[in-house]
């Protein structure tokens, strides 16, 4: 049997059918592939858009915070006590001499009648010990009397006895024998006198030492009382009892805190300043902080070394008069002035943005119905602003949103 053999014609027509289908499956798998790179579609409303503009940036840092005392008295326990009475409410104007709370320790009343006592003690021991010492003082200077008259006499004699052994009515021994007694009396006198000299040492040294202990009784008596006198809290200086942290019946232990005194009218706004721009921070730096009832101006005093939740504590003191309600732990909203950039661009701060550092953007482009992905540098910021030195022009329109979402595309379709 024959077997029909195709022609060359209809061999061509196959192959040529082949290789379009083999195209547009081809084709179709770059379209298909191609589709998770197409552009994104984006509602316009849903951006924030704004331009750059050339001219003057005013650098400021903006930064919420409280007012806060500059200066706070904690009041602590002097000893060991049990609170009885609380005398003065929080919130109260208070003096120095003010009782805030009274305290109870019988203890410590026992101990300070004990120092009563050993202070009169002392007292009396060195009275005593005085007039012992001067009676035996007297003694010694009996003694030294004495001998001195007894001196006195053996001159006396000797010089008798010379006389007569001159004259030949008076032996050579007799004459030698009182010269004898003469020195020996001389000698006597000089041991009283020196025994003298000794016992008036020995004497002030009894007294010194007396006088220690009673210097030492007296000591304790006045710590006695100054822990006694503590059980009655005073403020200890002017201003607001701004809190009392102990109730009646509470035992509270020795430096204990017990309340708490700040002055009013001399406040500081401890501003929380986010650390990517606390960098730019100096002493001196001036402040403008609104209290929601008026701005009062003032400058930065201390800038905290340390970084805690993300933030930098930036104290500013304030000028008097503070505005009418301004007090302890107000919330406030501060102004650091950094200073003015002059001809620059610059653009609303956008998120994420690094000061000094690169960034990508979307800029608009065709009429605004495209955003296109550039790289741009940026350089100092502000809270608000941050100054763009390479990439973008003034005049042109850029997305501000966080855009991370669509990080793996080049460019935004608008709708």
């Amino acid at each position: 049997m024959d077997i029909a053999k195709p022609s060359a014609r209809s061999r061509r027509r196959r192959l040529l059918i082949a290789s379009v289908a083999s195209a547009v499956a081809l084709l179709g798998m770059l379209a298909v592939l191609g589709l998770g790179k197409a552009a994104p579609r984006v509602a316009r409303s849903e951006l924030w858009i704004d331009a750059a503009t050339r001219g003057e940036m005013r650098r400021e840092i903006r930064a919420n915070g409280v007012l806060v005392p500059r200066q706070i008295r904690w009041i602590t326990a002097g000893a060991a006590a049990t609170v009885q009475q609380q005398l003065v409410e929080a919130g109260a104007r208070v003096e120095a001499d003010t009782p805030i709370l009274q305290l109870a320790n019988p203890e410590l009343d026992a101990a300070l009648d004990r120092a009563r006592a050993a202070l009169a003690a002392a007292d009396a021991d060195l009275a005593a010990l005085r007039a012992a010492l001067a009676a035996q003082l007297l003694d010694q200077r009996a003694l030294q009397a004495q001998a001195e008259s007894d001196l006195q006499l053996a001159q006396i004699k000797a010089q008798a006895y010379k006389r007569g052994h001159d004259g030949g009515a008076i032996s050579a021994i007799d004459l030698t024998q009182s010269q004898i007694v003469e020195a020996q009396q001389r000698g006597r006198a000089g041991i009283e006198t020196q025994r003298v000299a000794a016992f008036r040492q020995n004497m002030a040294a009894q007294v010194r030492a007396a006088q220690a202990r009673r210097a030492q009784a007296a000591s304790a008596l006045a710590i006695a009382a100054q822990q006694a006198a503590s059980l009655q809290v005073r403020a200890g200086s002017a201003g607001i009892l701004q809190q009392v942290d102990v109730e009646p019946g509470q035992r509270v232990e020795a430096g204990a805190k017990l309340a708490r005194v700040a002055r009013p009218d001399d406040l500081l706004a401890r501003l929380q300043v986010p650390e990517v721009l606390a960098k730019d921070v100096i002493d001196g730096l001036p402040v403008a902080v609104d209290t929601h009832n008026g701005v009062v101006r003032g400058q930065v005093a201390r800038i905290d070394p340390a970084v805690r939740g993300g933030s930098v504590v930036v104290d500013a003191r304030l000028a008097p008069p503070l505005p009418a309600g301004a007090r302890p732990d107000l919330s406030v909203d501060g102004r650091i002035v950094l200073g003015t950039l002059r001809d620059v661009i610059s653009i609303p701060r956008p998120a994420l943005a690094v000061p000094n550092g690169p960034g990508d953007l979307f800029v608009l482009r065709d009429g605004g119905d495209r955003a296109q992905r550039i790289r741009v540098r940026f350089g100092a910021a502000s809270s608000d602003r941050i100054e763009v030195r390479a990439g973008l022009r003034a005049g042109e329109q850029v997305v501000l949103s966080d855009t991370s979402q669509w990080n793996a595309y080049d460019t935004l379709r608008l709708r």
